[in-house]
């Protein structure tokens, strides 16, 4: 049996050109790096000044005295790291009455909030019911329906039961969430159908499936739905603005304004500055420790395997 020999090339065969479509830039060419920064890196570092920019001036401003921040003379950086504008900002308002009450307010609302979030979206995904998309369809329109319109029709019916300049009466008309059990419903319906049949199969009810199975591998997306809430309900101003007009059931926004109240000659802007960096720390804190569960919410079922 003969073997078959590898065809050399002729050396003297004219080389083939290549096609025009298949030319590709090298990586690092000037060209590659030209489009890569002005069609990536410049639009990022534009929003991120956007975003940055203000909040750092809010911080420098929190510092600086009167005559530094109201003068023709344009300072960015203080002085001195001069803490009299905090001091005057949580002296002038019952502060801490304010954070205690955002503070019980957030979390009351958020638990809650989250808690109805994943009981409904896992019976509109896991509980066979009559009108369970009828249901689901409601729940869409009311995400539509802009929070401003039934502020009028909340104040009538809190006020009416006892509910105003109370804590719980801020609270108890924000408690549906439409937001959070339309992401969690989507969510709870990627999840494979087999880890739930193999626990129905060994006896185990929808109670245990939601709370051994459905939740232990939904926190990313649970933590998303509980950042989005906390930051709504610690930030929210119109309805505390409305419910409440005594500072013992303000809140921190709500104080921000009685604060300016205070403050309103042109030698508080340095207070209020301050206040305005008190009231958003919590909320980078929150950020700061939920951010990993967001990437992973955000980039899950991204990879398969």
């Amino acid at each position: 049996m003969t073997s078959l020999s590898p065809v050399s090339p002729d050396p003297t065969a004219p080389a083939v050109a290549p096609e025009p479509g298949l030319h590709r830039d090298r990586p690092f060419s000037r060209r590659n790096l030209i489009r890569t920064v002005v069609g990536g890196y410049l639009p990022l570092l534009v929003a991120t000044l956007v975003v940055f920019l203000p909040l750092l001036w809010m911080v420098l401003s929190s510092f600086k005295q009167s005559g530094e921040i109201v003068t023709t003379d344009l300072k960015i950086l203080p002085e001195s790291l001069n803490l009299e504008n905090y001091r005057t900002a949580m002296t002038t308002v019952p502060f801490g009455q304010f954070f205690l009450n955002s503070t019980i307010v957030t979390l009351a609302g958020a638990t809650i909030k989250v808690l109805l979030a994943i009981l409904t979206a896992y019976a509109l995904v896991f509980v066979r019911f009559p009108f369970r998309n009828f249901i689901f369809l409601l729940i869409l329109v009311a995400l539509m329906v802009p929070p401003q319109v039934s502020i009028l029709p909340n104040f009538i019916l809190i006020a009416g039961i006892g509910g105003k300049n109370t804590l719980w009466g801020i609270i108890l008309p924000g408690l549906g969430t439409a937001f959070g059990t339309f992401l969690l419903r989507q969510h709870f319906r990627t999840l494979p159908a087999s880890i739930l049949e193999s626990a129905e199969m060994d006896g185990a009810g929808h109670w245990r499936r939601l709370w051994q199975i459905v939740v232990p591998v939904s926190v990313p997306s649970i933590a998303t739905v509980a950042l989005v809430t906390i930051v709504t309900e610690w930030n929210d101003y119109i309805w505390p603005l409305i419910i409440t007009d005594r500072p013992e059931t303000m809140t921190l926004p709500v104080g921000l304004t009685l604060l300016q109240n205070n403050e309103s000659n042109a030698a508080g802007w340095g207070v209020l500055m301050a206040g305005a960096v008190l009231v958003i720390v919590p909320i980078l804190i929150i950020f700061a420790a939920l951010q990993r569960y967001i990437v992973a919410g955000l980039t899950q079922g991204s990879v398969t395997g």
